[in-house]
């Protein structure tokens, strides 16, 4: 039997881990960057588009998912240098103030919005590419700085249209971290590569308290955890007592902040870092409270961890905490939108000088599935006002119209199919979402007139109406040609 030579055809899917994007789902998505982009500009920030390609030397090595090629980005290699896609907007900013510290001001504040890519296992509501949307401030050592982060992030919740209660702003600080460990053992000041591998899986399993609960944190920080699907993650190795002081640091939220700051200075007693950690945190809460931010919107929480391993100091995660239903109708928490913190060491990578930064990060799909999930966002955004072609040989008059129409503002776009079925238009303008139909066969031409067909309630009619309320409602008009706009305005209107 002959073999077939015929090329083979490419498969039109999308890769495993990236996902398309349509019409409103773009449109929403930009129309929320809008109203985030206008309160960092209200705060005093400046817009920063940088390349979505950096070496991977100045990536560095930071993700949490260390165990996939490539540190977790998308790399390859270029003569001598490797080049990787941005695996969020943090790590390139600090190469561009590093490399235009002379012309930027100091303290520098920027926010950044656009795509990231990271080389991790995808999974459900888990892609490899997604929106990030950044702010941050470097050069300000002071914790004000964190402060005004933590206060952006509400005011920006509340200007999307997630409203006061539906959302809170964890804080805690990597010193007070770290000062735990200190007293559990597992971080020695004098050499801090010593017991590295082991802190890394520890901040991990309580970045994961939510998911996995106390019981699946203990385990990390012992032996290790084996999941529902059979797969083993190799835990810390602490001991039950390191283990302990782990835990109790995780549960030593109290009433209010001054009781957790109460616990906190108990828990890291004995440590310079995870003292000057706990002093910061009651700054902070200080400088909010005089802005009115309370705890009905941001909160102490120790809890709060950060995967990614250049958090130096404070560090935050925007909580939603209304509840939705998932696939299989259970009611469960949204959880978080956003997070970041302090790195004061990532600038200092490429300058060899400690350079102060601090910042947030909003997850932009997170953040536009839950408006979904609250019902501010998703219904069907109207499709532009067809103008049918009756004759394809005077395809001038209905481009003539459409501009007519585009100039007075409307969304509107001549039919530029086959013509010889007009059935086959309407459908098109279902298809489309279309408010309205224009029609101006030889007949109306003769006249001077055209026919708007008002689709919305015509379609409502058919769905619902006798035979009479259609003679007493009509959904389409005759109207002199010269009365375009002003009738079409008039009608989208009142289906607004």
């Amino acid at each position: 039997m002959a073999k077939d030579n015929k090329p083979r055809r490419p498969k039109a899917e999308t890769p495993k881990g990236f996902r398309d994007y349509f019409g409103a789902e773009v449109t929403e998505r930009a129309q929320m960057l809008r109203n985030i982009a206008k309160v960092y500009h209200r705060y005093g920030f400046d817009a920063l588009e940088t390349s979505a390609v950096e070496t991977v030397e100045a990536l560095g090595k930071f993700l949490p998912d260390v165990d996939r090629p490539n540190e977790g980005v998308f790399a390859w290699q270029e003569d001598d240098d490797w080049l990787a896609l941005r695996y969020d907007l943090t790590a390139p900013l600090a190469r561009v103030y590093a490399q235009h510290r002379n012309d930027l001001p100091t303290p520098y504040r920027r926010y950044a919005m656009g795509p990231v890519w990271r080389n991790e296992k995808p999974g459900p509501g888990r892609f490899r590419q997604f929106y990030q949307c950044d702010a941050d401030t470097v050069g300000a050592p002071s914790v004000a700085a964190d402060a005004e982060i933590c206060a952006m992030a509400s005011d920006v919740f509340e200007a999307v249209g997630i409203p006061r209660g539906d959302y809170v702003i964890r804080v805690n600080n990597r010193k007070v971290l770290n000062g735990v460990m200190e007293v559990a053992g597992v971080l020695d000041p004098s050499d801090p590569e010593k017991f590295a591998h082991e802190r890394g899986i520890v901040l991990r399993a309580i970045d994961k308290l939510d998911r996995l609960g106390p019981a699946g944190v203990r385990a990390l920080l012992g032996e290790g955890r084996k999941d529902e699907s059979g797969d083993f993650t190799k835990g810390a190795g602490l001991g039950s007592d390191q283990a302990e002081v782990v835990m109790s640091f995780m549960d030593a939220k109290g009433a209010d902040g001054a009781d957790t700051v109460a616990r906190l200075q108990s828990l890291v007693a004995g440590s310079v870092t995870g003292q000057a950690g706990v002093a910061e945190l009651e700054q902070i809460a200080g400088l909010l409270d005089a802005q009115g931010y309370g705890p009905d919107r941001i909160i102490i929480d120790p809890s709060v961890v950060r995967g990614l391993g250049y958090y130096t100091g404070p560090v935050y995660e925007a909580e939603l905490t209304f509840e939705i239903t998932d696939d299989k109708g259970r009611k469960q928490q949204f959880g978080s939108v956003a997070g970041g913190g302090r790195y004061d060491d990532l600038v200092k990578r490429f300058t060899g000088q400690e350079v102060p930064a601090t910042g947030i990060s909003i997850g932009v799909d997170r953040l536009l599935a839950a408006l979904h999930a609250k019902g501010r966002m998703g219904s069907v955004a109207p499709g532009p006002v067809i103008v049918t072609v009756m004759d394809r040989d005077r395809m001038a008059d209905y481009q003539a119209m459409v501009a007519d129409l585009r100039n007075a503002g409307i969304r509107a776009e001549a039919y530029l199919g086959n013509p010889k079925n007009f059935g086959n238009q309407l459908k098109y303008a279902d298809k489309r979402q279309s408010p309205v139909a224009v029609i101006e066969g030889g007949d109306e031409k003769a006249k001077g007139v055209v026919q708007i067909k008002d689709l919305i309630l015509g379609a409502k009619i058919a769905e619902n109406a006798t035979l009479e309320e259609w003679k007493d409602r009509p959904s389409q008009y005759e109207v002199p040609r010269s009365d375009l706009v002003a009738r079409v305005k008039a009608i989208l209107a009142g289906q607004s």
